[in-house]
């Protein structure tokens, strides 16, 4: 069970992969292959951060998808804003006519709880998981980590 939607997992590691690439392209199919989001769900992605303005999409045949804020200015919570904002606490989610705007002491802790990750991801960059020392890279396959697709031939007996 996560907190976080599936949608924003994808759309933090398209950010991520695109990140990595250094302001070059990469196409629907290349962003599927190294953060492996299904390619249908993935075009609905790269069409919220668009509408974000956080990502560029150009067709042709130099194509592609790139960053449109350089990942050291791009923030965890810019791109899950874009995909599945978050949802504060502000009023009773019970509709509880006794409690209103003031918050029980169970829905205060947990507004409080969403405030402090919203303030972890404000602060953090997609260039900080990038630049993250560790032997696994974040949510995707990196340029240089991808294997070339091979071709087997199989022979008849």
């Amino acid at each position: 069970m996560s907190m976080f939607s599936q949608t924003a997992e994808y759309a933090l590691r398209v950010a991520a992969y695109l990140g990595s690439l250094d302001g070059r392209p990469a196409t629907i199919r290349q962003i599927h292959l190294a953060t492996r989001i299904p390619e249908g769900y993935l075009a609905k992605v790269l069409q919220s951060l668009s509408r974000a303005k956080l990502i560029k999409s150009q067709r042709g045949l130099h194509g592609g998808s790139v960053l449109s804020i350089p990942p050291a200015e791009l923030s965890i919570y810019d791109v899950m804003q874009a995909v599945s904002p978050f949802q504060r606490i502000s009023e009773c989610p019970l509709n509880l006519k006794t409690h209103g705007a003031v918050l029980c002491p169970v829905h205060k802790r947990l507004d409080q709880a969403l405030n402090m990750v919203e303030q972890v991801f404000r602060k953090s960059t997609i260039a900080e998981l990038l630049a993250e020392s560790t032997t696994s890279k974040p949510l995707c396959e990196t340029p240089a980590e991808e294997k070339p697709a091979t071709l087997t031939v199989r022979r008849r007996k």
